[in-house]
């Protein structure tokens, strides 16, 4: 039974206000990035008649174990700034059909347009990342502006890459012990990028597409948004040392003391 207003609802508030966020980060410029949120059946059906389907799309390709899920996704040409001004213009709330072989549409987009075309790649990571953490419910993509131009100066080796970016900020090791996954530069939109995406989510939470932006996955948007932002000022810090001269960094072997002093582990091959 439908009691509330949907634009009182939490998960409405928080997806406006995370993608404010991005765009004043200057991360989302235009309609840059896409962010797809896990929602629970019992704290949508206040809001929203979760069995009325307005229209039924096939996806690109079958997602079994999302079944029945529902996710609130960023719509596809629609701007992050916007979304605060105009929810159901901009997002879609949509459920995976039984067989999981379509999406289908239960709230939003009402001014027509679809979900996000890289719609693929963050149901592939949600269906990844649930394996590992049953806990996980954020995909977030965006355009971070110093990780994008890190991957043009850097090896895009990953445990090479991963190593820099714990150097750069003592808690680094800390946030994304696992390090961060790299994935070539590939056409975007494309099921080829998310298979991609969701290999290395089977390790790391951060998946860096090169020379386009970042990947982030969490159990919310902080944590998601924290991974994203941790990893991009670890990026800058690295780009303005690198411009002056690199004199001195943390080493292997204070890396491995931060690691056993925050008991946490370190991937394996980095150090």
């Amino acid at each position: 039974m439908i009691i509330y207003n949907i634009n009182e609802a939490p998960f409405i508030k928080e997806m406006c206000d995370i993608t404010l966020k991005l765009w004043e980060k200057g991360w989302a410029e235009r309609n840059g990035g896409n962010i797809s949120y896990l929602l629970r059946e019992e704290e949508v059906a206040p809001y929203l008649d979760t069995q009325k389907v307005i229209s039924e799309v096939a996806l690109p390709m079958p997602f079994p174990e999302l079944k029945n899920k529902i996710f609130m996704v960023s719509g596809s040409g629609k701007y992050f700034r916007n979304v605060i001004k105009n929810p159901a213009d901009t997002l879609i709330i949509l459920k995976i059909s039984e067989d999981g072989k379509h999406y289908q549409q239960l709230w939003g987009l009402v001014n027509g347009g679809c979900p996000t075309s890289e719609l693929a790649s963050h149901l592939k990571c949600h269906a990844t990342r649930l394996k590992h953490d049953p806990e996980h419910r954020v995909i977030l993509h965006t355009h971070a502006n110093a990780t994008i131009a890190m991957t043009f100066a850097h090896d895009l080796d990953e445990k090479k890459f991963s190593k820099t970016l714990w150097q750069q900020i003592t808690e680094c090791l800390v946030v994304f012990p696992e390090g961060v996954g790299i994935v070539p530069w590939m056409v975007a939109g494309t099921i080829d990028l998310g298979l991609a995406s969701a290999a290395k989510m089977e390790y790391c939470r951060i998946v860096i597409w090169a020379h386009h932006g970042i990947m982030g996955a969490g159990s919310n948007f902080d944590d998601a948004f924290g991974l994203v932002e941790t990893v991009d000022k670890a990026a800058d810090i690295y780009l303005r040392s690198a411009a002056v001269g690199i004199k001195q960094s943390i080493t292997s072997a204070e890396l491995r003391a931060l690691a056993d002093a925050f008991n946490v582990t370190p991937r394996d091959g980095i150090l």
